[in-house]
Parts: C-alpha cells; structure tokens; sequence
C-alpha cells in the first residue's frame, strides 16, 4: 500500500473513532446542558456583532444616502426616483406577501414536495442534457398529443394561451405609453 494511501486510511480511522466517542458522549444530560449553553452563547455572540455591525454600517449608509442625494442632473434625478419609491415597493410588497399568506391559510395550500418538481423538471433535464433527443420531435407527434388531449385539457390551454396574449398586450400598452400604434415622427406626404 502507498503512503499517501496508508496515511489517509490512518486519518479517516482516526476521525472514525472520534465521532464515535462524541455520538456517544452526546446523550448524556451533562453534555446536552453543556450544548445548550454554549449554543445560548454562541447566539448571544453572534446577536452582539450583529448589533455592532449594524451600529457600524448605519451611519456608513446614512452617509452614502445623503451623498448620492446631492449628485444632480439625469443621475440625480433617478437616484431621487428610486430613493421615493423604495418605502411604497417595501410595503406593497410586505403587503402582497401577507395576502398570499392568508390566500394559502384559506385554501389550506402548501408548497409541492421535492419528488412533484423533480417529476416536472425532469423532461426539461434530460432535454438539456440530451439535445438530440429533440430531433425526435415531429409535427405528428405534436398533432397527435393534442388530438389525444381532453376537453379539460385543450380548455386549459385555451386560457393559458389567452392569459399570456393579454399579458403580453398590456405590456406592450405600458412600452408604448399608447394604447393604439407607436409614436414616430410625423408622415411626410411626398
């Protein structure tokens, strides 16, 4: 056996019979105190340099803020844009956050378990990692799913389908800032 390879099986064994004797010191009320208290200390700790780092960075903070307020002209103005909207987005969004809360609560809804999203993603995964499998991909083999789709189904696409145009309208309203056409320049008649 090499060295390098006795060495690190020494290692292993060594840290072996070390965390056995932890697993088993470990349930004894002596050491489940000792952890306790040393975990109270440890948080006590890590809450008092929390606070002094806090402490530290608020006026570090409070100085840039009020340097960037001074900057002028485009910059300025977008700074002082962005500094008024920051209180209502933090609202809104703690506000959003809470319905949702009370949507969930209502409908007794929970997220989706691991195996449910793994069972989701996995085509789109092996899709990336087998590209070639999308050469498969026909135009029969899509006619085909979707004559073999329900009622039920082929609705629901119909939704999602008018969802994302309406979505995408209303977008392109906002881009715009028009609700018919897009501004240009004025026809010249030749």
């Amino acid at each position: 056996m090499p060295v390098t390879a006795s060495r690190a099986v020494l290692r292993q064994s060594q840290f072996l019979t070390r965390r056995t004797a932890v697993r088993h010191a470990s349930s004894t009320s002596e050491t489940a105190s000792k952890a306790g208290e040393t975990a109270s200390s440890a948080a006590s700790k890590a809450s008092e340099g929390l606070s002094r780092a806090a402490s530290t960075a608020g006026p570090a903070l409070n100085n840039a803020a009020a340097a960037l307020r001074k900057v002028g002209g485009r910059t300025g103005k977008v700074i002082s844009f962005v500094d008024s909207m920051i209180p209502p987005t933090v609202y809104y969004s703690k506000v959003g956050i809470e319905v949702a809360r009370l949507v969930f609560r209502g409908q007794n809804m929970s997220p989706p378990n691991m195996a449910t999203f793994q069972s989701y993603f996995q085509p789109l995964i092996n899709a990336t990692r087998n590209p070639a499998a999308l050469k498969n991909v026909s135009p029969s083999n899509i006619l085909s799913c979707i004559r073999n789709a329900s009622k039920k189904e082929i609705a629901l696409a119909g939704v999602a389908t008018a969802e994302v145009i309406g979505f995408f309208t209303v977008g392109e309203m906002i881009g715009r800032m028009n609700i018919v056409g897009y501004r240009g320049e004025p026809e010249h008649h030749h």
